[in-house]
């Protein structure tokens, strides 16, 4: 261990991410949604072109196209949550557990994140005993980030990490945000979100105060900023058949206004090589590029990511760093997510 226990920032060992088994094509989503909503939503057609719009070719759902055909409450909600999640979560911790050469029993905390589901016991304790946790594993099961689940996550597991020394932290972010498509609750923020969200999961392996792991990616201290008055931007409403989004189209215009200054407060001063930017949409994704005085296109990894999983909500962000971190990535990383609050997260990461 470093001598200097007070200064310990943890290391990030592995990443991986999982996506569930049904591919959906953006084409063929959108021929579906009309089949289904344009009786029920007069202004399908003007909100349509959303879909082509999107920056998406292909998202996964942890349910089959056809299950969309029929209306849903929670109990199937929940039930396909439930088989859906612990799936992606067994394969994602899994991933990443194996590329640390580590065992599940190894596992001292789990920081789990999770905003478009509800079970208790919770998803890690779900799949305990198939991965084979120990029985003293200490849980930590985090809902309501949203889209800033990823980077709020993934600083809430560092900072277990530093506060215990040679502890391996696993995190795991899963979403399955498509099982909240509603036939019975149809708004314009409805259907945009039709038009851009997937399911996915994503799981980190941390451990501060160890030598061996000084080569590896050093996570810095996590940042958020809390906008007032904007609760109505993201976020969700519980009702009768499941949940309801709020999904404000102010959202790019929003970030362009207001991100610039926020970010100066949090990390005046800052030297960032890469920012690493969850991809909410592509609307989004151009906006942080003007409010970060980025060249247009220079958010390629966040474009890629978004046309080949659409947004997935928390893990998204985790998506594009695996891929930056594979890439020979610059020293100063900035990871970045906007979420419900309307909050924004900020976390460094040095790669030495």
């Amino acid at each position: 261990m470093t001598a200097d226990q007070t200064d310990i920032r943890p290391r990030l060992l592995s990443i991986a991410t999982a996506v569930p088994p049904h591919p959906m094509d953006q084409d063929d989503i959108l021929r579906e949604s009309r089949a289904l909503l344009q009786s029920r939503f007069a202004q399908f057609d003007r909100l349509a072109p959303a879909f082509r719009n999107a920056g998406i070719e292909r998202r996964y759902s942890v349910v089959p196209l056809d299950w969309f055909r029929q209306p849903h409450g929670w109990v199937d909600r929940t039930a396909a949550f439930a088989a859906g999640a612990a799936d992606l979560f067994r394969r994602a911790a899994g991933a990443a557990l194996d590329q640390a050469g580590l065992r599940a029993d190894q596992v001292d905390i789990i920081v789990t994140v999770c905003s478009t589901g509800i079970v208790t016991p919770t998803l890690e304790a779900l799949v305990a005993r198939d991965m084979g946790f120990r029985a003293d594993v200490m849980r930590v099961p985090v809902f309501g980030l949203g889209c800033a689940g990823g980077v709020s996550g993934l600083s809430v597991a560092a900072d277990l990490a530093a506060a215990r020394p040679g502890a391996v932290v696993l995190l795991v972010a899963v979403e399955t945000c498509t099982l909240l498509f509603r036939l019975d609750r149809l708004a314009k923020a409805d259907i945009i979100a039709t038009a851009l969200f997937g399911d996915g999961a994503a799981a980190v392996v941390l451990r501060a105060g160890m030598d061996a792991d000084d080569a590896r990616p050093r996570i810095g201290r996590g940042l958020q900023h809390m906008w007032p008055d904007t609760l109505g931007i993201m976020g969700w409403t519980v009702e009768e058949t499941g949940l309801g989004v709020i999904f404000d189209r102010s959202i790019p215009d929003f970030a362009e206004a207001e991100l610039r200054a926020a970010l100066d407060n949090l990390a005046p001063g800052r030297s960032v090589d890469r920012y690493v930017c969850h991809p909410g949409g592509a609307k989004v994704i151009t906006a942080l590029e003007a409010t970060l005085d980025l060249a247009p296109g220079a958010l390629d990894v966040e474009r890629r990511v978004l046309a080949q999983n659409g947004n997935m909500s928390a893990p998204t962000v985790l998506f594009v760093l695996a891929e930056v971190l594979r890439e020979t990535p610059p020293p100063k990383l900035m990871a970045m997510a906007l979420g419900p609050g309307f909050t924004l997260s900020v976390l460094p990461i040095t790669v030495d």
